[in-house]
């Protein structure tokens, strides 16, 4: 028999006006009755759940904080907060790097070294989203099937949509659930390299660049501010014929690295080589990884560098609160549309057009106390 607590999510066999599930049985009207105290109590549920390790709990609960909707919205931060006490301490690695250098596979050789030693490993990869529909291209799940499988491992492709960096824009909230659940390990894969990847920095305790053998002409389109960000460097596909580019191109970067201002932890970088396929050389960067982890704790950097992510998130969802609160205001929409032909017809510029939409919308909401 299930003993779980019961779950009331959004969407999900209950229609709240009729009480009723729309599989045909009745219920009792009365135990879903929405209001406050009902809604905080099933959050409440969910957050017990997640921390018993549940996760389709889990699941949901990033479902929940991902949601759009405003009724969600109060819940989502409910049931971080439940969480937030109650995560436990645990390594976050940001991976990233140029499209083709194979971050799937390399997260999922790494992490079945994990899950094999008895390590929990929870995979926050972001998922392109398509510019046409805003859904998900591709599928973690699918690129990633024996370490989907393993009892100790949860993957969550979740849509890039539009959020700087590739990184979704609830990622942080999800790290904190993950946590939460049990997962002692967190890897967070982004898009790719061409967009703003110090949001990654700013939600991981390492961040880790892939690149692919043979650089040296061109970094491979890297910009030079995503290598300096590198706590590790690490050249994958270096098997069969690749080995000899891969060991120019650890040479190639070694020297490159002497150019970047040092860490602050005083630790050079290292470039390593591997073979995801192959699964040769992973042991040796988990050893790295967790040797700049251990030096950060000892510097007490590790700690501080927490705390900068927390103030990073606050400002962060402050920015995020204002954007929607400015394009959902009533109205805005609206004179969007005709100051954006203004702009097309050459009636006014797009900075002229800028400052009148904010003048109206604070003038607006002047009005509106």
């Amino acid at each position: 028999m299930d003993k779980r607590p019961p779950i009331d999510i959004p969407g999900e066999g209950i229609d709240p006006k009729r009480g009723e599930d729309l599989l045909g049985g009745k219920i009792n009207p009365l135990a879903f009755k929405r209001n406050s105290t009902l809604m905080k109590s099933s959050v409440e549920a969910l957050a017990l759940l997640i921390k018993m390790g549940d996760l389709v709990a889990l699941s949901k609960g990033i479902t929940l904080i991902e949601s759009t909707k405003d009724a969600d919205k109060e819940r989502a931060r409910d049931l971080i907060k439940m969480c937030l006490k109650d995560s436990i301490s645990s390594v976050r690695v940001g991976i990233s790097g140029s499209p083709g250098v194979g971050k799937s596979t390399f997260i999922e050789s790494l992490g079945l070294q994990l899950v094999n030693q008895n390590k929990k490993v929870a995979v926050l990869a972001i998922d392109p989203s398509s510019s046409i529909t805003g859904g998900s291209i591709l599928g973690d799940k699918t690129r990633m099937m024996n370490l989907s499988i393993h009892p100790n491992a949860f993957i969550r492709p979740s849509p890039a949509r539009k959020a700087l960096g590739g990184v979704a824009r609830h990622t942080r909230e999800a790290i904190i659930l993950c946590e939460a659940a049990g997962f002692d390990t967190i890897l967070i894969e982004t898009v790719g390299v061409g967009q703003s990847e110090t949001l990654v920095q700013s939600m991981v305790d390492l961040f880790l660049l892939l690149i692919l053998p043979g650089a040296g002409d061109d970094l491979q389109g890297i910009k030079r501010g995503v290598v300096e960000m590198a706590d590790l460097v690490v050249i994958n596909k270096a098997d069969g014929d690749r080995v000899n580019a891969a060991k120019l191109s650890k040479a190639f970067y070694l020297q490159a690295l002497h150019l970047f201002p040092a860490k602050e932890n005083g630790h050079a970088v290292k470039v390593l080589a591997c073979s995801s396929t192959q699964s040769e050389g992973i042991v040796e960067v988990w050893e790295e990884i967790n040797s700049i982890i251990q030096i950060n704790k000892k510097l007490g950097l590790f700690a501080k560098n927490r705390e900068q992510q927390l103030l990073h998130w606050f400002r962060d969802t402050i920015q995020n609160n204002l954007y929607d609160s400015f394009f959902n205001f009533p109205g805005i929409k609206e004179e969007m549309i005709d100051l954006q032909k203004q702009i097309l017809n050459h009636l006014t510029s797009p900075f002229m057009a800028a400052d009148l939409l904010l003048k109206r919308f604070f003038d607006q909401l002047h009005n509106h106390k």
